[in-house]
């Protein structure tokens, strides 16, 4: 479980394939403070840690992971959001994030506002009834708030501490982002569609 509330950003060193799966080498500032079967969020995709040392840390990304989300573009020099998992001691600062990615969306627009910046994306069809006008929403792992939302179509505001902390400085036009639903509305929305 995290929070969406990124801790850093990774660099991929390496990329290896064997078989479907893609193993990555990733270097970061947490990666010291890492063990192997930790879980840890990479663009709010959770996985596991297969190997690691004192500045980089190594996963394995298998088909499933690789079809959901946008990592089947992923290439050496890509940066990527990290996020340790949640403390239950700890505040929680974001909302509650999964790690399990619903969707990719692609960014349809970028607005930069004089030190804030506002990111529309296009998201599924079939997911329209979970974006919510000032829900939560996590898009790469950050936990954000949907608005202006429109069917399929929602943007998101953001300050410059998360532009300078996370990969959204690199998101460009036609970029596709993992997206993960919050978790109450896909269950609120479950139980409508079971009593209908």
């Amino acid at each position: 479980m995290f929070t969406g509330i990124i801790e850093t950003l990774g660099v991929v060193d390496s990329l290896s394939k064997t078989g479907k799966n893609i193993n990555l080498v990733i270097s970061s500032s947490i990666s010291k403070y890492l063990k192997p079967d930790k879980s840890i969020s990479h663009n709010g995709v959770c996985l596991t840690i297969t190997e690691c040392n004192k500045i980089s840390h190594s996963v394995t990304l298998v088909d499933e992971t690789l079809i959901k989300s946008n990592f089947l573009n992923i290439k050496i020099g890509s940066k990527i959001n990290l996020e340790r998992s949640l403390l239950i001691n700890d505040r929680l600062d974001g909302h509650f994030v999964q790690g399990h990615i619903d969707d990719i969306a692609k960014c349809i627009g970028i607005v930069d506002n004089q030190k804030s910046w506002s990111y529309t994306f296009q998201a599924s069809k079939p997911f329209s009834n979970l974006i919510v006008e000032k829900g939560s929403i996590c898009v790469n792992g950050i936990s954000l708030t949907c608005f202006d939302v429109l069917k399929n179509r929602f943007t998101v505001s953001i300050i410059p501490h998360t532009y300078n902390k996370t990969n959204f400085k690199y998101l460009k036009i036609n970029d596709f982002v993992n997206i993960e639903y919050d978790i109450l509305g896909k269950y609120i929305n479950k139980i409508f569609k079971k009593n209908k």
